[in-house]
C-alpha cells in the first residue's frame, strides 16, 4: 500500500505530525515499535509548564491535539506565576498517564486518512536525495511521498544506572539500532544527547505529613480555546514539596563516582540538559545552596506510582535507596520504578531547514527529541508544524514559518535551525525577546487564523474565534466611549482604593491605565457594566495595562521583520565572499541562512561579517 505521508514514531511529536497530515486529507501512516506507547511520557507526569503552557496553547490554536487531549486527561491544573505579569504567566498540568495516551490513540483510530502500524524503521528509501519511504526492521518496504522521523530517544539508546549500560530505550522497549548509522550514510551529522529520570515511590510508602502540600488552582483553566474545562476544581490531586538534607548531599557526594555520568560509566558522550540537571549535577555545580526542592507528583489515578521531582539520578540502585531514605517522608519509602539517565543518537539540527525539511534528503522531515529537543511540548511543537509543512509541500504551496515575535513555536524552531544545540534544548522564557508579544491570552490571537488557513481549525471553531474577536472589539469601544465625571461619589470611590481624584471628565479605558485600576475593581464599585466573559475582560486589560510596553516591543519587532525580508539566495557561494571571517564564513555554510534576518542570529557572525555580506549581495545579486 502506498501512501503519501508516512511518520515514524507515535510519542507526542509523531501524533501530532500524523493527525495534521491526514486530517489535512493526506493518505497517513504512523508506524511504531509499540503502540501501546503512543503519547506515553517515559519521564514527567506534567503537560505545560513554564513558556511550555503557552506552546500548548499555541498548538492548540493552530489546531492540534495536545492541549484537548491533556484537559480531557488531568488530574491537577496550576497557572504559573500569576502573580507576576503576563509575559510570563503559563499554564502546568498534572496529566494522568494512563488515561492521557489512551485518548490520544483513541483520536488515532477514529482518524480519518490514518493508519496505524507496529513496526520498527530501520532504514529509508532514498533516490537522487529524495525520500520514497522507509524499511523496516524485517525488510518490509512501504512507499510514500513524504517521510516525517519522530523517534523520541529510541535511536541507539542506552539506559544508564551506575556502572551498567543496557541498549533499551524508555519502558524497556527495542530501540532503534541501525536508523541513526543509515543517517549518517545519507550524510546528516548525528550528535549523543543524554537525559534522565527520576525513581517512581510507592504512594502508601510516603509519610506526606512531613511535606507541604501544594493544590492545585481554585480557578478553573483549559488549555484548548474550544472546549470548558473538564475537570472538578474542588477534586484535583495534591502534589507535595519537600527538600534534600545535608545526610542526601553527603550520600550523593561520597558515591559520586558510581554515579554513570560521573565515573561510573567512562564512555559517555552524551551531553545532557543544563536546565533539567540530576541532582548529582546540581550539588557540583551549585555547591553554595544547603538544600534542594523536589516535589511528589502523582502519575495517575489508575496506580500508586509517585514521581520524584528533581530527583533525576544515575546513581546505582542500592545508592538510590540511601539517597531516597535520606529524604523527610520518604525514610520509609518503597522505589517501585529506579531511576536511570538514558542516552541516545539525534541529529544537529542545523541539518534542517525552518520548514523542518531536512536539507540533506528532499521531502524528509524531523521533529521532536531527534532535532536535539526536550520536553513533550517542543516535541508537539515540532510535530505539527512538519505535518503542516509536509502538507503544504504535498499541495504544492509555501511552507508555514513562524516568526519569532508571532510564537514561541518560532522561536524554538529558529533557535534550533540557526543556533543548533549540543545539549536537549528546552524552551523558556528568556528565549524569547518579543514575549510580551508571545503570552498565554493571545494565543488564538497570533496563530489561529493560520490553522485555519492550512485546514485544521473548522469553520465552526473559527467562526467562534472571529466572534471573540468582535467581542473585544466591541468592549474595548465601549470602554474608550464611555466617560466617568469628577463627581463627589466618584472622587469619593478613587479616594477609598488610594487613586488620585478626577478634575475632569475620563474614559474607562483610560482610567484602566492606573496600576490600581483594574476592572474587577470597576465592576466592584459599580463603574463598569459587563456582561463579557473573563477571557475578553483579561484581553482588554492586558492590552491596556502594557499598550505602552506592547507598542515598543512591536516597534522592535518591525525592525527584525525588515531584515528578514532581505533574503539570501539558495546559490551564493560563501567562499567567494571576501574578507568574511573565518568562523563566519563556517557558519554561514553550515546553516545556509535564508535572510539576513537569520543570519544575524547565528552565533560566531558578527555584525562586521553581515555589513560584508550585504555590500557582496548588492554586487553580485542587487540585493
Amino acid at each position: 500500500m502506498e501512501y503519501e505521508v508516512i511518520v515514524v514514531g507515535a510519542g507526542h511529536a509523531g501524533c501530532e505530525a500524523a493527525l495534521a497530515t491526514s486530517r489535512c486529507g493526506h493518505k497517513t501512516l504512523l508506524i511504531t515499535g509499540n503502540l501501546k506507547n503512543v503519547a506515553t511520557m517515559p519521564c514527567n507526569p506534567s503537560i505545560g509548564g513554564s513558556a511550555k503552557g503557552i506552546i500548548v496553547r499555541e498548538i492548540d490554536a493552530l489546531g492540534g491535539e495536545m492541549g484537548i487531549n491533556a484537559d480531557k486527561t488531568l488530574i491537577q491544573m496550576k497557572m504559573l506565576n500569576s502573580s507576576k505579569g503576563p509575559a510570563v504567566r503559563s499554564l502546568r498540568a498534572q496529566a494522568d498517564k494512563v488515561t492521557y495516551p489512551q485518548e490520544m490513540l483513541k483520536t488515532l483510530k477514529n482518524t480519518k486518512n490514518l493508519y496505524l502500524k507496529e513496526a520498527m524503521v530501520e532504514d529509508l528509501i532514498v533516490e537522487d536525495s529524495m525520500v520514497k519511504g522507509i524499511i523496516t526492521n524485517n525488510g518490509e518496504k512501504i512507499s510514500s511521498n513524504i517521510v516525517i522521523l519522530t523517534t523520541g530517544t529510541y535511536l541507539k539508546s542506552d539506559i544508564l544506572i551506575g556502572s551498567t549500560r543496557t541498549r533499551s530505550g524508555p519502558h524497556d522497549e527495542k530501540p532503534s539500532m541501525h536508523l541513526s548509522d543509515n543517517l549518517k550514510k545519507y550524510g546528516f551529522e548525528i550528535l549523543r544527547l543524554k537525559t534522565g529520570t527520576p525513581p517512581r515511590i510507592e504512594r502508601s510508602s510516603i509519610d506526606f505529613s512531613k511535606a507541604k502540600r501544594e493544590d492545585g488552582d481554585r480557578e478553573l483553566y483549559t488549555f484548548s480555546h474550544d472546549i470548558k474545562p473538564l475537570y472538578d476544581v474542588d477534586n484535583q490531586e495534591p502534589c507535595y514539596l519537600i527538600y534534600t538534607t545535608p545526610t542526601t548531599h553527603k550520600i550523593i557526594l561520597d558515591n559520586l563516582n558510581k554515579s554513570a555520568m560521573y565515573g561510573g560509566l567512562s564512555d559517555i558522550t552524551g551531553v545532557g540538559p543544563r536546565y533539567c540537571p540530576s541532582i548529582e549535577d546540581k550539588l557540583v555545580k551549585f555547591k553554595d545552596k544547603d538544600r534542594h526542592q523536589l516535589f511528589l507528583e502523582p502519575e495517575s489515578l489508575y496506580y500508586d506510582d509517585i514521581y520524584l521531582q528533581g530527583f533525576s539520578t544515575s546513581m546505582p540502585k542500592d545508592i538510590q535507596e540511601k539517597m531516597v531514605h535520606s529524604l523527610p517522608g520518604l525514610e520509609n519509602a518503597k522505589i517501585l520504578r529506579y531511576a536511570y539517565a538514558i542516552e541516545y543518537d539525534a541529529i544537529y539540527p542545523t541539518q534542517i531547514n525552518a520548514s523542518l525539511e531536512t536539507k540533506i534528503v528532499k521531502n524528509l522531515y524531523t521533529a521532536g527529541q531527534i532535532n536535539g529537543t526536550s520536553g513533550y511540548e517542543e516535541a508537539a511543537a515540532q510535530g505539527l508544524m512538519a505535518g503542516i509543512n509536509a502538507s503544504l509541500k504535498l499541495k504544492g504551496k509555501d511552507p508555514l514559518i513562524l516568526k519569532r515575535n508571532e510564537a514561541y513555536i518560532g522561536v524554538l524552531i529558529d533557535d534550533l535551525v540557526t543556533k543548533g544545540t549540543i545539549e536537549p534544548y528546552r524552551m523558556l522564557t528568556s528565549r524569547a525577546e518579543y514575549r510580551l508579544l508571545l503570552r498565554h491570552d493571545n494565543a488564538d490571537i497570533r496563530l489561529r487564523e493560520y490553522g485555519y488557513k492550512v485546514g485544521l481549525i473548522d469553520e465552526e471553531r473559527y467562526k467562534r474565534f472571529k466572534n471573540k474577536l468582535e467581542l473585544i472589539k466591541e468592549f474595548r469601544n465601549y470602554l474608550k466611549s464611555t466617560k466617568i465625571t469628577p463627581k463627589k461619589e466618584i472622587n469619593d470611590i478613587l479616594n477609598k482604593i488610594g487613586s488620585p481624584t478626577l478634575k475632569d471628565g475620563i474614559c474607562l479605558y483610560d482610567l484602566l491605565r492606573r496600576n490600581e485600576i483594574t476592572i474587577n475593581i470597576l465592576k466592584q464599585f459599580n463603574l463598569l457594566n459587563s456582561n463579557y466573559d473573563k477571557e475578553i475582560e483579561e484581553q482588554l486589560e492586558i492590552e491596556v495595562k502594557y499598550e505602552g510596553y506592547i507598542k515598543k516591543i512591536e516597534r522592535e519587532a518591525e525592525k527584525m521583520l525588515k531584515n528578514e525580508e532581505k533574503l539570501i539566495p539558495s546559490d551564493i557561494d560563501y567562499d567567494k565572499v571576501k574578507n568574511l571571517a573565518t568562523e563566519a564564513r563556517q557558519k554561514l555554510k553550515q546553516v545556509r541562512p535564508t535572510s539576513i534576518g537569520q543570519a544575524l542570529r547565528i552565533s560566531g557572525v558578527n555584525p562586521s561579517d553581515i555589513s560584508i555580506l550585504m555590500v557582496y549581495l548588492r554586487k553580485k545579486y542587487n540585493e
